[in-house]
């Protein structure tokens, strides 16, 4: 795949630049920083390889999506023993679903981001 055949989907994030424009990969980059701990950021290897920033990104997310579907399926049965009244509880499970919703499609954004920066790669 080459940066001229990538197609931009609807998924893509609009704080990246397209692939092929200038500094794309730099915004890219940015981006993903955005979405990993502090820490792992400011990895040197990191750094100079974006699409191994994209794939600890990818990580990262997929992850999160974990947590918030574990708060999500238990939120019912555990959130009561915490002596939250029921309008906090039914609140806080729609939270959860629209937070569900919103990591899946950053996964998907960084799954985009991750094509791109791989077939930049490939094309050097």
């Amino acid at each position: 795949m080459t940066l001229t055949s990538i197609r931009i989907s609807s998924d893509w994030p609009c704080q990246v630049k397209t692939p092929g424009s200038y500094d794309w990969e730099r915004s890219a980059a940015k981006w993903l920083r955005e979405l990993i701990p502090a820490r792992y950021a400011s990895y040197p290897a990191l750094i100079r390889h974006p699409v191994l920033l994209a794939r600890h990104a990818q990580l990262q997310v997929q992850q999160e999506i974990r947590v918030a579907r574990t708060a999500l399926q238990t939120a019912r049965a555990e959130l009561p023993m915490l002596g939250l009244p029921e309008s906090v509880i039914e609140h806080t499970i729609k939270l959860y679903a629209a937070e569900v919703l919103q990591l899946q499609h950053i996964a998907r954004s960084v799954r985009a981001v991750s094509e791109a920066l791989a077939a930049r790669g490939a094309g050097r």
